[in-house]
């Protein structure tokens, strides 16, 4: 069984979209592109719970449930990475808390975006992963 056939249609269409890109400038221009589309943030939610530690811009991250789907919104104060936050976003929002809570990161590798990225910033993307899939479990309780 391929880690693929585990994974939702929405992250595996934007997998296949990072996976046809060889040239890593096109890759940031595409997640350039994610976070011009990105839905507003409400400034009220930009608090210390809200926001992912362990990245070096300001990202926040909230979650709400409905009709047993998750839906996110996020921020981020550095263009590539409200585009990374747009990209998860775009991946899991209409998933159920247990999709998210049980997707294995090995799609962010998959995309080639980390060996696009600085350390740091590939460091933040699996971080906001993370705070998602954190949001998801505490959706569940």
């Amino acid at each position: 069984m391929s880690a693929s056939s585990t994974r939702p249609a929405s992250i595996d269409k934007l997998v296949q979209r990072f996976q046809r890109v060889s040239d890593p400038k096109r890759r940031y221009e595409q997640l350039l592109w994610f976070a011009k589309k990105l839905g507003d943030f409400p400034e009220a939610e930009k608090t210390a719970e809200n926001k992912v530690a362990g990245c070096v811009s300001q990202v926040y991250v909230i979650a709400s449930l409905d009709d047993g789907k998750i839906y996110y919104q996020g921020d981020s104060d550095a263009q590539i990475t409200k585009g990374l936050v747009a990209f998860l976003i775009n991946g899991l929002n209409g998933l159920t808390p247990d999709e998210v809570v049980n997707l294995s990161p090995d799609f962010i590798q998959d995309t080639q975006l980390d060996v696009s990225l600085t350390p740091s910033r590939a460091n933040g993307f699996y971080n906001i992963f993370k705070t998602m899939q954190q949001k998801a479990a505490d959706l569940l309780n």
